[in-house]
């Protein structure tokens, strides 16, 4: 592997967006790029739509995919992972005018793999809060599979194209709540756009929410996989990872 074809999304910023020039920026981009360098790969980037991110792929379009993808065990079925290179929790929001924005959990952290009888406690009072509203969330990701795992059957499940538009229909107050990484609304509230944006309820860790997230590759292409990794140990090592993390999100989710 000499050169390779990277896919993002380029709609879900921080991680991945298109500034005004038609440049690919984000968080993504400036790891694809250390993580390549590392190990003397040239590269490429295109954008394409996230529900179709996946089959372009397996179809050859291109070589990775680097686009805040979560590895999950759905997602294994189907292709390959390098990384993780970031594991970040995923967490409700809502205006800060809504009556959802005062609910506080007990406890911060809610991990599914191992539901114990707190945690039970707060997944009830977060579905009898949410009963009858409707939350929004981008299509076929893992945090629309949460919604329709936990909150289906007492709320209405919006599900959209793209992050901005949940987050439009959010702030127009077209949908009650949305559901997204915490490195999405944390970097979101601290403009403009996502100033009328709160948080509510615990974080959310574990099961749906997967690995952390991960480069996509084919399954037949372990040379590549072999090489993403070793760039991503590199930068994680030298503290790369983390000035990123914390260069577009304003904290640190690099995996531990």
């Amino acid at each position: 592997w000499k050169k390779v074809r990277v896919a993002t999304e380029g709609a879900y910023p921080p991680w991945n967006s298109t500034d005004p020039s038609g440049k690919l920026v984000g968080f993504d981009m400036d790891v694809i790029d250390a993580v390549c360098k590392r190990v003397g790969l040239e590269y490429e980037l295109s954008a394409h739509a996230w529900k179709g991110i996946i089959p372009g792929l397996t179809a050859g379009k291109y070589d990775a995919i680097i686009a805040g993808m979560q590895i999950t065990a759905k997602r294994l079925e189907v292709i390959d992972f390098a990384g993780p290179y970031a594991k970040t929790p995923g967490s409700f929001a809502t205006l800060k005018k809504s009556p959802l924005a005062e609910y506080k959990s007990p406890l911060d952290l809610v991990t599914l793999n191992e539901i114990s009888a707190d945690e039970q406690k707060i997944i009830d009072a977060m579905r009898t809060l949410l009963k009858g509203k409707i939350i929004g969330v981008q299509t076929t990701t893992i945090h629309s599979d949460f919604l329709d795992t936990y909150f289906k059957t007492v709320a209405e499940i919006r599900k959209y194209d793209t992050q901005e538009n949940v987050l439009l229909d959010l702030t127009a107050g077209r949908i009650d709540a949305a559901e997204a990484s915490l490195s999405y609304w944390i970097p979101i509230m601290k403009k403009d756009q996502g100033k009328d944006v709160a948080l509510f309820g615990p974080a959310w860790v574990g099961d749906i929410f997967g690995l952390g997230n991960g480069i996509g590759v084919r399954k037949e292409d372990q040379e590549l996989k072999a090489l993403l990794d070793k760039g991503i140990k590199e930068i994680t090592q030298d503290g790369t990872l983390r000035n990123l993390a914390v260069k577009w999100f304003g904290f640190d989710n690099s995996p531990k």
